[in-house]
């Protein structure tokens, strides 16, 4: 046991597997964090949401995590995608990240957004400006890696349960090494100390 933990390959595998571990666990729980206890409000300018349907398939995919950004509606163009609280329709009360496909302008100066998902044949109910979250920038990437694998059983066991295990393993195993290591050092020096009481005696 002592030459495995002496081993310098097997302390830098042990190290890296912990660091990614905790680089993974820090990551996610901040995308959790921030999506639970923020309220959908944007933090630094930013929300993060979790895609729970198909409409928009091959663009953002199921369990893909998106960044929303805060704008100015009068900026946004066709062929923008947005997230939208929905009040009409079978959309009330959802929060929808479409494609805008067509802005119709107002006599008062504001905006009609007529929007839908790529792999929606049915356009959604128009919205106004007041609806709109925000502009999505784009995916993600390792947020949304991490909660693909941890979205099924076989990812959470592999990405979370099993490193989890070997680090506490690991540590047990260090812990139990090291104070081997102490107890057979506090051995010798009690050998040693008897050795020099020995010594003394017979000079006397």
């Amino acid at each position: 046991m002592k030459k495995i933990w002496n081993n310098r390959i097997f302390k830098i595998i042990v190290g890296i597997i912990r660091t990614i571990f905790i680089i993974i666990i820090i990551a996610y729980l901040a995308f959790i964090l921030v999506q639970r206890f923020s309220g959908n409000k944007s933090v630094f300018g930013y929300r993060l949401f979790t895609v729970a349907t198909g409409s928009m398939a091959g663009v953002y995919d199921v369990n893909d995590v998106i960044a929303v950004q805060d704008c100015n509606p009068k900026e946004l163009k066709v062929g923008d995608d947005i997230a939208y609280k929905g009040t009409r329709g079978g959309l009330e009360g959802m929060l929808i990240t479409h494609r805008i496909i067509r802005i119709e302008e107002k006599d008062d100066g504001s905006r009609i957004f007529v929007t839908k998902g790529v792999n929606v044949p049915a356009e959604d109910p128009s919205i106004n400006e007041n609806q709109i979250v925000g502009k999505v920038i784009g995916v993600v990437p390792v947020i949304t890696v991490i909660n693909h694998i941890v979205k099924t059983q076989v990812g959470f066991f592999l990405l979370i349960f099993c490193p989890l295990v070997l680090i506490i393993v690991l540590e047990v195993l260090q812990t139990i090494t090291d104070y081997r290591l102490d107890k057979n050092k506090i051995k010798k020096i009690d050998n040693k100390s008897i050795f020099e009481v020995e010594q003394e005696n017979e000079e006397d």
